[in-house]
């Protein structure tokens, strides 16, 4: 496999004290042995391959899926549970700049669809992901961020029909979100989740619907003639067509078309201990909203239902157990700066995970070009939890020949291009993440 970051980057050390994998037991899903046949095969257990899965099994397809580890190892059960708007990552002017102001609106528009998808698997399957908040919340910290907010939501109500909501200064502490704010805009759509417990209800009830589904099979070689043939280290697993679903774990040679189309980047979360009520309300921060802010390195947050609180933040270019440390005194540090009445608080878990970037950062769902029978969907821009159940439903579609019945919007069916530097292609994100740390972003 030829990997951007090094082996440990997709090594257990980087999730072994991630919070959600407490949550849900051991799938106990098999490994893939011997000759195996199947319809599709499906490369991934995160959310877009495990969509792909349901949706075809449920179609009457023999499909097989191959992962790694096992369902939920990867991004899909690391994230920070933010079911939102997202995916096309670009801003509105340079969308429309490159695609045109129609394609911007129908891609817009697609992003909320995504989410509608996940509500809709969610509650189709009866799926216990400790749901809450109403829509998001982005928070900003001057009167110019007042005067932005203002802007977008008009924006957005003309795109989507539907009415953000500005929390002027005067009215935080209302809300419950007293911090380093000036101001805040709510937008009613996306709720929180546990990614670990969706992911897991997705394997389940797709293992239900008739696919099978392997833990612990790497694919390590595809070959391509009348039929895919998948080689892992004790299958060999012979489809029609082929589902490639890795995102930010992806092999620049699995299949070679991936090589430079995709960037990993680390994103990271830190949960605390249980809070208890004086300490929420010493903070001020008593809200159940989902919430992030408009820095660079993009802080995301939320108090969970069960008075847990969770942080993230992206950044990290480095990959090693002395990187890590380092990443986690970094997030602790931005943690209390931002709610230093819980600076006292501890943090038992801190983990990181990879979300994949594209060049224009806009995902791409749709065939491989030069692999007749081949699809993949990748980079969500670090947007994944509806966008990549979206895609899901999507590939599943193109992989049984009709048209996909879900939003697939223009810009959504356009290919990557590759980035610079090849293998090194970090180094695009060197100078802006350099910069964005001199300013304590």
């Amino acid at each position: 496999m030829k990997r951007v970051f090094p082996d440990h980057t997709y090594g257990p050390a980087p999730r072994e004290s991630c919070y959600w994998a407490d949550t849900v037991p051991d799938p106990g899903f098999e490994q893939a042995t011997g000759s195996i046949t199947c319809d599709v095969a499906v490369i991934g257990a995160g959310f877009t391959g495990l969509s792909a899965a349901l949706h075809l099994a449920e179609a009457g397809a023999d499909v097989a899926v191959l992962e790694a580890e096992h369902p939920g190892w990867g991004a899909s059960g690391r994230n920070g549970g933010f079911c939102c708007l997202g995916g096309f990552g670009a801003p509105d002017g340079v969308l429309t700049r490159l695609h045109g102001d129609a394609a911007r609106v129908e891609a817009r528009q697609a992003e909320m669809a995504a989410v509608d998808t996940a509500a809709s698997l969610i509650e189709r399957l009866s799926l216990d992901v400790d749901r809450h908040s109403r829509g998001e919340t982005v928070m900003g910290f001057t009167e110019k961020s007042l005067t932005g907010f203002e802007t977008e939501a008009a924006r957005i109500e003309a795109d989507l029909g539907i009415t953000p909501e500005i929390i002027p200064p005067e009215k935080l502490a209302q809300f419950g979100m007293t911090g380093p704010f000036h101001c805040g805009m709510t937008i009613p759509v996306g709720f929180g989740l546990n990614p670990a417990k969706y992911a897991l209800g997705l394997a389940q009830a797709a293992d239900r619907a008739g696919a099978r589904i392997f833990a612990r099979s790497a694919v390590r070689r595809i070959d391509h003639g009348a039929r895919f043939t998948l080689h892992t280290d004790h299958a060999r697993v012979s489809a029609g067509r082929l589902i490639v679903a890795t995102n930010g774990y992806s092999s620049d040679d699995l299949p070679g078309w991936m090589r430079g189309r995709y960037l990993p980047a680390q994103s990271n979360v830190l949960v605390t201990r249980t809070l208890s009520d004086d300490e929420i309300a010493a903070q001020g921060w008593s809200s159940g909203q989902m919430a992030y802010d408009e820095r660079f390195f993009l802080h995301y947050f939320r108090l969970m239902p069960n008075k847990r609180f969770l942080f993230g933040m992206r950044g990290g270019l480095f990959s090693s157990p002395r990187a890590d440390a380092a990443m986690h005194r970094r997030i602790r540090s931005h943690f209390e700066r931002m709610f230093p009445a819980w600076a006292h608080v501890e943090t038992p878990y801190s983990w990181n995970g990879l979300l994949s970037l594209a060049p224009d950062m806009t995902p791409y769902t749709g065939p491989i070009p030069g692999m007749s029978g081949a699809f993949t969907s990748l980079s969500y821009q670090g947007n994944g939890v509806a966008m990549a159940s979206h895609a899901g439903t999507i590939l599943a579609d193109l992989a049984l020949g009709r048209a996909p019945r879900g939003a697939y919007p223009a810009i959504l069916q356009k290919p990557p291009r590759r980035f610079p530097l090849g293998a090194l292609r970090r180094g695009v994100l060197w100078p802006a993440y350099a910069l964005a740390t001199l300013r304590g972003d």
